[in-house]
């Protein structure tokens, strides 16, 4: 099985900036996606960021440009740069893993999640 540990979240003013990490341990070989999730309170969890085994890279429309993921194979981790944050981008984020990109099966994992408060 794989796990994963979000760091990096705090209180920001908007306009600041803060960076994100999610480490992976455990059976990493067969994790493919790495994707970034947020949940405000009273809303669905949605879809910021997602970075695939081979580096290609998907966005939330209203993040782009923003925000920037990005991966370490070797050390099994995902980044995400946040820059020039609002109030709106307040919530808890979670790091995904899709381990299943090998044969015989693959779940989902995801981290205990990090808290990003952006003040006005």
């Amino acid at each position: 099985q794989v796990h994963l540990v979000e760091s990096g979240g705090g209180l920001v003013q908007a306009g600041g900036s803060l960076r994100l990490s999610c480490v992976a341990s455990g059976d990493t070989i067969c994790i493919t996606n790495m994707p970034w999730y947020r949940q405000a309170p009273g809303k669905e969890r949605e879809l910021v960021a997602m970075i695939t085994d081979t580096g290609a890279t998907h966005y939330l429309p209203s993040v782009r440009g923003r925000f920037t993921i990005s991966r370490d194979n070797f050390k099994n981790a995902v980044y995400l740069q946040m820059n020039n944050l609002s109030v709106e981008d307040t919530a808890v984020y979670y790091c995904k893993a899709d381990d299943s990109g090998c044969l015989g099966g693959g779940s989902d994992y995801w981290g205990q999640g990090t808290q990003v408060t952006v003040s006005a």
